[in-house]
């Protein structure tokens, strides 16, 4: 994967830090993908592109008839909830060429209730706000190894796991934000299997836990040092990186005094270009990370800094997630709540 790093980034962070005060002003945000689960709302509006030829017969039903499972597709069926946002395709195409079964439906908002939109060489039926319970437990009746994938929106993680959890149907959790200690904990109560982690590149996530040993067998060893971080991505990313803030943890361990509201947030497309070195062609698209320590003293600096451009490292990730939850499942693993650390030290990746 082609990546780049900050320009000059001593420099970088130095001069431009004190651009944080209006980084965050700049963040757009995008409409809910799935609204809580605890709107009842019906929707009237009635699916257009599928027609019922009996009542006794629902789109959803219809769409699963119409694109069943093929032989060569691994014994692992999965959802992915969010289909058409980036994310959502990107797994949907990497869990396809990986032998993964897609099934053709998906939750969504309510502007594409009812519509189908096609995705790699398959339709995709989007399931609206109303009767998602009801739908989730029929395509669960269908598929008892059902999977669901999420990459949603941070607005409707805990609704969302809520559902999961209430239907019984598995999942791995790729969105960040939400309520993360109710999250886990409505998992550990339900129990449930999941997968719940910020990052689900598997690179990242090795140097997530080689920063977590680290903290774990050193702490206190860089108190005192200043800390500045900041973080780039797409501007449709409406909260800070989880992966951001678990670095942060790290540090907090290691005895570095910092708060999660300083990080510097760069969502403006002209400062990425500029200030940050983003590719334009990945503006829409990337992850940099970037975090600078200073003694007391100022007479020592380190630096640690990880660029992702694209999205195939967080989706090829996502796909060994679901095949190793199945695993677990298959197996009957007491443990069942797991992150992608526990995928890593599984080692047998693709």
């Amino acid at each position: 994967m082609a990546t780049s790093m900050l320009k000059s980034p001593t420099k970088l962070l130095h001069n431009q830090l004190a651009l944080s005060s209006n980084a965050s002003s700049r963040i757009s945000t995008r409409s809910s993908i799935v609204v809580p689960v605890s709107h009842k709302r019906r929707s009237s509006r009635l699916f257009s592109i599928v027609s019922m030829a009996a009542s006794s017969t629902t789109p959803v039903q219809t769409f699963l008839e119409k694109s069943p499972p093929s032989q060569q597709n691994l014994g692992v069926p999965i959802m992915v909830n969010a289909c058409t946002g980036k994310m959502g395709k990107a797994v949907i195409n990497a869990a396809e060429a990986a032998g993964v079964y897609v099934v053709p439906v998906s939750f969504g908002c309510e502007e594409e209730a009812g519509q189908t939109f096609q995705i790699g060489e398959k339709e995709f039926l989007v399931q609206g706000p109303s009767d998602r319970e009801t739908v989730l437990a029929s395509i669960h009746d269908k598929y008892p190894n059902l999977i669901v994938v999420d990459y949603t929106v941070p607005s409707a993680v805990n609704a969302n796991a809520e559902l999961y959890c209430k239907v019984g149907v598995p999942f791995v959790m790729g969105t960040t934000g939400g309520d993360r200690d109710l999250l886990l904990k409505t998992v550990q109560d339900s129990g449930l299997y999941a997968v719940i982690s910020p990052q689900m590149g598997k690179q990242v996530v090795a140097f997530l836990a080689a920063m977590e040993i680290m903290a774990e067998q050193f702490p206190g060893a860089f108190s005192g040092y200043n800390l500045q971080v900041m973080e780039s991505h797409q501007a449709s990313k409406v909260d800070a990186s989880g992966t951001a803030k678990a670095v942060i943890s790290c540090f907090n361990k290691l005895g570095v005094d910092f708060d999660m509201d300083e990080i510097q947030l760069i969502r403006d497309p002209k400062e990425q270009l500029e200030m940050v070195g983003v590719p334009e062609e990945h503006l829409l698209g990337h992850a940099f990370h970037m975090y600078h320590l200073t003694s007391p003293d100022d007479t020592v600096t380190f630096e640690f800094q990880h660029n992702v451009c694209g999205r195939s490292i967080y989706a090829e990730g996502t796909v060994d997630a679901v095949l190793f939850l199945a695993k677990k499942i298959e197996e009957k693993d007491n443990k069942r709540l797991y992150n992608m650390i526990d995928v890593l030290r599984e080692g047998n990746m693709r």
